[in-house]
């Protein structure tokens, strides 16, 4: 069955359950990546699924490419009411609060069985957190394993040292002071912008991210560390949320449980098609060194207990639910 069709299934299940939609409402939804990209598809669908399940009674309108908002300032946007729906890098938000990064630790879970599990052993403080901030938590899915692009070839940290490091979050930017790199902020948006200007020369991201951007036409080897996977997430003001009838309530719920399984689904079978696409463009596509995996180990190891020591008990209860599953 068809994603959308799934969707509205599940949308029109929850809404036979639940009292009649009241007056029509429009809900912006800005995207910080390409419509293209399957994180941006999954969104559109969701809008489209919940326009359709509500017969218009809740327009969703997906706004990609950064062009409502740039990604970095969406949980803002959100979270003030200038949108009521956005989605946004979830690691992204560590200056928010150190939960955020749970899922930017390197080599804390690398597989997708993995970051499930940390998702499930997350979710109860993410959610909570929010709440706190006025905010929903609707769906999460996550990016492919996280790689090492380079503009020459890397063999151990040590040749990482005084490199232009394109970083998305603060996670990245201390991975970058520990690799001996220069971390530079950049949005994906700046991205093809940044390689071929020189503002960077190389970066932590997945093979979605190096497609996406055709970064063969800048960068020429990308290392499979599958150091972790980021997540992304759909946020909705809690404001905008209890505005909406309890039907109009069911259906979004229900199109976001679709939703995220999808997206974790569509991750899954697109990882190593992504890695083949940048092999296919001229990219030297392979493993660490074993003293490259050795170097990242020690930086995942200084990383998370760095990290354990800012978020304090709840982060380390966190790591231990998440490692006793």
């Amino acid at each position: 069955m068809r994603f959308q069709s799934i969707l509205l299934a599940s949308a029109m299940a929850a809404a036979s359950l639940a009292a009649p939609a009241l007056a029509a409402d429009k809900w912006d939804m800005p995207l910080a990546y390409s419509a293209t990209n399957y994180h941006s598809e999954n969104a559109i669908r969701f809008a489209a699924a919940v326009t359709e399940a509500t017969g218009g009674a809740l327009e969703v309108v997906a706004h990609p490419s950064g062009s409502l908002f740039k990604g970095d300032e969406i949980f803002r946007a959100v979270r003030t009411g200038q949108a009521p729906i956005g989605e946004r890098l979830i690691s992204a938000l560590g200056n928010e609060d150190p939960l955020f990064e749970i899922d930017a630790l390197p080599f804390l879970a690398t597989s997708f069985d993995d970051a499930w599990k940390l998702y499930v052993a997350s979710k109860p403080a993410m959610q909570e957190l929010l709440s706190e901030k006025g905010l929903m938590l609707l769906y999460a899915v996550p990016w492919p394993p996280q790689g090492l692009y380079n503009k020459t070839p890397v063999a151990s940290a040590a040749d990482m040292k005084g490199v232009k490091f394109r970083a998305y979050n603060a996670a990245t930017s201390r991975l970058a002071e520990l690799l001996g790199a220069i971390p530079t902020k950049i949005e994906a948006s700046e991205l093809s912008q940044a390689f071929a200007t020189g503002v960077a020369d190389s970066m932590i991201s997945s093979g979605s991210t190096g497609y996406d951007r055709k970064i063969w036409e800048h960068v020429k080897y990308w290392y499979d560390v599958q150091a972790w996977l980021p997540k992304n997430m759909v946020i909705v003001n809690k404001d905008a949320w209890n505005d909406l009838d309890a039907q109009t309530q069911g259906i979004v719920l229900g199109a976001a449980a679709m939703a995220e399984q999808a997206g974790w689904a569509k991750a899954r079978e697109l990882s190593d098609w992504y890695k083949e696409k940048l092999a296919e463009n001229g990219m030297t596509v392979e493993g660490p060194s074993d003293q490259l995996k050795a170097d990242f180990l020690k930086i995942g190891e200084t990383m998370t207990a760095e990290w354990e020591a800012k978020a304090g008990e709840k982060g380390k209860a966190i790591v231990e639910a998440y490692r006793a599953k």
